[in-house]
Order: structure tokens, then C-alpha cells, then sequence
């Protein structure tokens, strides 16, 4: 299955790394890059940390509603969008 995953946080990567090992991954969408501690220095999430090292298609949309993102994740063509957040 072609899968765009979506998440950011520590407990999402979990999931994605099993979606990894069992599915296609076309794209990893997660935050911004954030400044954190005291220099202010822009910090991956977890979840790009992983996308990164196995080379996955990557996108950090400031507003992941705008018109341009939805075109742009139409075009992935996606089996699927999983979801890795906790509700």
C-alpha cells in the first residue's frame, strides 16, 4: 500500500517505523523544525529525525489545510494517510 504518514511527536514514531517495515511510505508530513533550549536552535521532531535517516519524501507544511499542500499530498496518489497522534 502507498501511505503518507503524518505525525510529529516521540510516541508516533513507533507507528511509523512499523508502517515502514510493512508498507510503501511516499511521504512523511510532520511540524516545522521549532527553536528550542537556550541558543533558540531549530530542533527536528522526532518523527523528521526518523523520515531523514531512512530517506523518506518529507513535508513540514506551516498550514497543512492550504490550498497548495492538499494539491501537492493529491498528486502522492496515497492508499492511505495514517495518523500517528494519540486522541
Amino acid at each position: 500500500m502507498r501511505v503518507i504518514f503524518m505525525g510529529t511527536p516521540e510516541f508516533a514514531v513507533p507507528s511509523l517505523k512499523m508502517l515502514y517495515e510493512t508498507q510503501e511510505i511516499i511521504c512523511v508530513v510532520t511540524q516545522p523544525d521549532k527553536p528550542k533550549g537556550r541558543g533558540q536552535k531549530l530542533q527536528p521532531s522526532p518523527v523528521k529525525v526518523f523520515a531523514t535517516e531512512k530517506n523518506l519524501p518529507l513535508l513540514q507544511p506551516k498550514k497543512i489545510k492550504s490550498p497548495d499542500v492538499v494539491a501537492e499530498l493529491k498528486n502522492f496518489r496515497a492508499d492511505l494517510i495514517a495518523e500517528g497522534r494519540v486522541k
